[in-house]
């Protein structure tokens, strides 16, 4: 059984894995094995990779089973102590892997950890999905320490410290392997966008926590599978974090913010077509929102499995505010002025 098994998900990431792979290769020695779960790429990445990269094991899929069902069906062939999700646009260096290696060996009650997600364009700067550390609002919206919603920081050392957090990026994310299946792994049918959210939600209903050590710090150059604006990003993330919702909110709040999430859906629905002059998201944000109807009796066995082994319902990390209200109308724009 390996110690750590790096897992690369790749679909027509030939070029990044030619760009990225090889510092993962050189600075993931001793106890990691990295691994490449292919689904069905037609670039000629297998053929890139057996022959610069023989050393590297593959993982090859007949179809594109999405991020979600990709990399539950790729580790599930994979036997190892701690699974590391590795984006295939993510740059490391030298001792990357031992602060999150040794953060996990001692502190038993973690069940996840992410590295500090600096930007490959500009390495001053936080990169949007992870940056240091996910959190979510009352209402389900995500944000970073370092990222709210457009604004990215620098990095200054303002985050500089382990933190507990919600969630961690499914760009790279050390995720413990008996905890993984403990809470059900990924959930296949999102495909894409905030399964990582829901799977760290479930893993902190477990009771399990969700860290960020900084000591460890990688580039991410971000938006290689779906750039930012794309309506089919927007439907996904708009579907798939309602579902998250539904399943995962307590019985107390579910009604309440189902109903407040209807209005602030119409209104992003609305604030896009009026302002942003974009007609595909949205038609996206409405087809999201007639999918989730369609789709949501058939989470509701998960939703009571969920609930029924929940040993912890109040989780700090959930921030109890409107991170809208406190962006947009108390103009805080930085994690540190929340």
């Amino acid at each position: 059984m390996d110690k750590i098994a790096i897992v690369i998900l790749n679909w027509n990431g030939a070029s990044m894995m030619r760009r990225y792979l090889p510092a993962v290769m050189k600075y993931s020695g001793g106890d990691a094995t990295v691994y490449v779960a292919d689904n069905a790429s037609t670039d000629g990445s297998l053929d890139m990779l057996s022959a610069e990269f023989p050393e590297c094991k593959v993982i090859k899929f007949d179809k594109n089973w999405g991020f979600a069902e990709g990399y539950n069906k790729a580790l599930a062939q994979i036997e190892a102590e701690y699974y590391l999700l590795l984006n295939s646009d993510i740059e490391v260096s030298h001792h990357w892997l031992t602060p999150l290696v040794e953060f996990m060996d001692t502190h038993r009650d973690a069940a996840a950890c992410q590295p500090k997600l600096l930007s490959v364009i500009d390495g001053d700067c936080f990169e949007y999905a992870g940056a240091c550390g996910g959190f979510i609002d009352k209402y389900g919206y995500p944000f970073c320490r370092g990222r709210i919603f457009d604004t990215v920081e620098r990095d200054d050392g303002q985050y500089d410290y382990r933190q507990e957090i919600f969630w961690a990026t499914g760009a790279a994310m050390m995720v413990r392997s008996a905890d993984y299946w403990k809470a059900g792994g990924l959930d296949g049918r999102f495909f894409a966008h905030n399964e990582e959210i829901d799977l760290c939600w479930r893993l902190r209903l477990l009771g399990r926590k969700i860290y960020c050590i900084p000591e460890s710090y990688v580039f991410h150059l971000g938006g290689g599978t779906l750039p930012k604006g794309n309506p089919m990003k927007t439907f996904l993330n708009f579907r798939n974090n309602l579902t998250m919702l539904y399943k995962c909110l307590p019985d107390s709040e579910l009604r309440h913010v189902m109903r407040m999430r209807w209005a602030l859906d119409y209104l992003a629905a609305f604030e896009m077509l009026l302002l942003k002059h974009s007609w595909g998201d949205f038609k996206a944000v409405c087809k999201a929102r007639r999918a989730f109807a369609r789709w949501k009796p058939d989470f509701e066995a998960d939703r009571r499995k969920i609930q029924s082994s929940c040993v912890l319902s109040d989780i700090p990390e959930r921030r109890p505010f409107s991170i809208l209200w406190q962006y947009y109308v108390r103009g805080k724009h930085r994690f540190s002025d929340l």
